[in-house]
C-alpha cells in the first residue's frame, strides 16, 4: 500500500519495540523515516533491520536541549517534516514511598519534557497538513498500583495532545495520541525484576485483559499509521485505546 507515499516521517524510540514496527510499517507504506535511539546496540540493529531506508539519530530523549539537534538532522535529510510519532520512553514501577527524586525527575525527563522540547524544535519545519501522534498509555486511566510516576507521565502526555491540538490545528497540525494496553514488547523486561516476578507480574496482567492475551506491535502500529495518514484528517485531539479491553473493566 502507499497510504504514506512521499512522506517524511520521524519515530523516536524507533529502534525496538512499537517504533520499530512502526518504522516498518511507515516504510511500507512510502515514507520516508527517520527514527532515534538511545543505545548503541539499539541503534546497531536498527540500521542493520532498516538499512538504507531509514535515517537512524543517536538521541537522549530526556534531553531537552538535544531535541534541537534532532531537528536539525531531520531538517538537513529531509526539508520538512510530515509525520511526528513520539515514542521514546521508559516505565519504572514501584511503591509511592520508595521513589526519589532523581528517579522522578528521569522519568519526567524521557516520558514529558523531552517530547514538548522536540516538538517545539520541530515546529519550523512541520509541514501544512502535518500529524503528530503521541504514544501515551492505559496507566492514564486505570490507576494500577506502583504505577504513580509512569501514569502521571502518560497523563501529562494525554492531555498534551488535547492542548496542542487546539494551539496547532490553525498551522494544519493535527496532534493524536494512542494509548496501548499491555503489549509483549522489550519494555517489559527493562522493569528490574527477576524471572519469575516477571512471570507473575505478566500472568496477574493478562487475567485483567477482556481479549485474553497481550497485545502486539504491529496491532499499535495499524492505529499509528491511520492516525499519520490523510485518512485520519478529520481526526484531531483523539485518543485510540488499545487493550484488548483492560480499561473496561
Amino acid at each position: 500500500m502507499s497510504r504514506l507515499q512521499n512522506k517524511t516521517a520521524l519515530i523516536t524510540g524507533g529502534t525496538s519495540g512499537i517504533g520499530l514496527e512502526t518504522a516498518r510499517q511507515f516504510i511500507a507504506e512510502g515514507a520516508r523515516v527517520a527514527v532515534t535511539g538511545s543505545s548503541a546496540a539499539g541503534i546497531e540493529a536498527a540500521r542493520k533491520e532498516l538499512g538504507d531506508k531509514a535515517l537512524v539519530i543517536q538521541a537522549d530523549a530526556g534531553n531537552a536541549e538535544g531535541q534541537k539537534a534532532v531537528a536539525e538532522a531531520v531538517k538537513k535529510a529531509f526539508g520538512h517534516l510530515d509525520i511526528l510519532f513520539v515514542n521514546a520512553g521508559i516505565a519504572e514501577f514501584g511503591p509511592l514511598e520508595q521513589w526519589s527524586e532523581a528517579a522522578f525527575d528521569k522519568s519526567i525527563a524521557v516520558n514529558v519534557k523531552g517530547p514538548f522540547f522536540l516538538v517545539q524544535a520541530l515546529l519550523p519545519i512541520l509541514s501544512n497538513p502535518a500529524s503528530i501522534v503521541l504514544n501515551t498509555s492505559i496507566n492514564a486511566h486505570v490507576g494500577m498500583p506502583n504505577s504513580s510516576v509512569y501514569a502521571l507521565t502518560k497523563g501529562a502526555l494525554l492531555t498534551l495532545a488535547k492542548t496542542l491540538s487546539g494551539e496547532l490545528i490553525g498551522r494544519g497540525i493535527r496532534v493524536n495520541a494512542v494509548s496501548p494496553g499491555p503489549i509483549a514488547t522489550p519494555l517489559h523486561s527493562k522493569f528490574g525484576l527477576s524471572e519469575a516476578d516477571a512471570k507473575a507480574m505478566g500472568a496477574q496482567i493478562q487475567s485483567q485483559i477482556p481479549a485474553g492475551r497481550f497485545g502486539n506491535s504491529s496491532e499499535v502500529a495499524k492505529a499509528i499509521v491511520f492516525l499519520a495518514s490523510d485518512e485520519s484528517t478529520f481526526t484531531v485531539g483523539s485518543e485510540l485505546i488499545i487493550d484488548g479491553g483492560m480499561s473496561t473493566l
